[in-house]
Parts: structure tokens; sequence; C-alpha cells
């Protein structure tokens, strides 16, 4: 006899006591997996992913598996296993530099409007002067990523080959997945868990809508986002996105 359970996430009945090893298959956004028992009693488990359009059946190639994965790729743009694997790193990336980007748009204009401190506002930050000239700025910028994202790239292609650092040779990385490190750059030593992994690609994706609206807002309002929220508070009723578009 078997018993098959569902729930929007995790359902299941606990192994059979006797249970030696499972066998796990999937088809349509479901994982199950079979826990063989004794002769009389086997139990079931079907693990459910979300779907980003309910109803829709996931690509046989989004099986997963991987943090984030709800089966969206209208375009079949990650069908190529290759594709894929860049892709995975590729949004793993550009939402970390999202996150970066939206705290450091936010946090220092809240912080000036708040008298604590006296900086430019994020659009404006380009008009400053620093050190040397944007140019040269943007010259020195452009080397040093372009040196990083080779490197990422190699170790993308080839993993762990460029764990060593090729100039100061007596430091180097553990061996890790790649796209995270480890070693330096996870100073508090958080584990890559896939609880964590997850809670980081959706806050990544949050960030990166986030930086497109702040771009947005900006271009329509000519001001930040914090006093775009600071001037909707001020008069819900009538300092709204409808209004900004009749305007």
């Amino acid at each position: 006899m078997a018993t098959v359970t569902t729930q929007p996430s995790i359902a299941g009945f606990r192994p059979n006591a006797v249970s030696t090893r499972a066998f796990t298959g999937s088809s349509g956004g479901l994982t199950t997996r079979v826990f063989p028992g004794s002769a009389r009693r086997n139990s079931l488990r079907v693990q459910a992913k979300g779907e980003w359009l309910p109803g829709l059946a996931s690509p046989g190639y989004l099986n997963g598996s991987l943090p984030g994965d709800n089966g969206f790729d209208p375009l079949g743009l990650a069908e190529d296993p290759e594709n894929l694997k860049w892709f995975v790193q590729a949004e793993l990336q550009n939402g970390r530099w999202a996150m970066l980007g939206v705290a450091g748009m936010l946090i220092p204009e809240v912080l000036t409007k708040a008298g604590l401190i006296d900086v430019p506002e994020w659009y404006e930050a380009g008009k400053a002067e620093y050190f040397a000239s944007s140019s040269t700025l943007f010259i020195i910028e452009f080397i040093l990523f372009h040196y990083v994202e080779i490197r990422r790239w190699q170790d993308i292609k080839n993993p762990g080959s460029v764990n060593q650092d090729p100039i100061f040779k007596q430091y180097s990385l553990p061996p890790n997945e790649v796209g995270y490190p480890g070693g330096i750059f996870n100073p508090l030593n958080f584990a890559p868990s896939l609880s964590a992994k997850e809670k980081e690609i959706a806050n990544g994706r949050l960030a990166m809508l986030a930086f497109l609206g702040f771009l947005v807002q900006h271009n329509v309002t000519g001001k930040g986002a914090f006093d775009n929220l600071l001037q909707h508070l001020s008069d819900p009723w009538h300092n709204t996105i409808i209004q900004t578009f009749q305007g």
C-alpha cells in the first residue's frame, strides 16, 4: 500500500524504519521519493516546487534542483546546459551587485535626509569631485572588473582553477562550489545551505527589480526613491503613480 500526501511546499510520511535507500524521480515540478520498506507497507513522499504560473508545467531542463528554480524560462534561454550554467552564475552575481547597489542608493539618501551625513543623491554622485576625473575612474574600474570577470569565467569553465592568488601565492581559497568561494569572501562563515541560497537568489531578484524601479522613478519624477516615498506618505490619496502619469 502506498500513501500520497501533497502540500504547497513539502509533505510526506516518515520513511519506514527498515528503509535503506530511496528512489527519486520528477515530473512537472514534483519530486517523488519512494522508500521501500516491509512487504506490507511502503511510504511515498511528494515534494512540490513553486511555479511561476500555476498550472503551467516546468520545462524538462528545469527540474527544481537549482536554488530559486520555479520553472520560469518562457524564451527557452537555458535549454542548452552550458547556457544554463552561465545564466545561473550571471543571475547570482547580478543579484549580489543589485543588492549592494540598491543599498548604496537608498541608505545614503535616508541618512542625508536624517541629517546624519551630507552626501549627494545617487543620481548626482557622478558630478561630485573625487581624487581623479570621472574618465580616469571609469578606466580603472573597467580594467579591474575585466580582470575579475575573466577569472570568474575561468572558474566557471574549470572549477577551482583560480583558487590560488596568481601574485601572492601564499593566499588561496578553499575548494568550494562555483559562485560560493568562501574564505575571505565569507567572513561570517555562513554555510551555503539550500535555504540560504534560496533566500539570496530571491532577494537578489527583488533587488534587481528595485534597482530598475529606482531608475524609472527618477526619470519620471526627478527624485530619489526615499523622496518619492515621503511625498506619497504626505498625501497617500493624491500622490500616487496615477497622479504622476496624469501630470
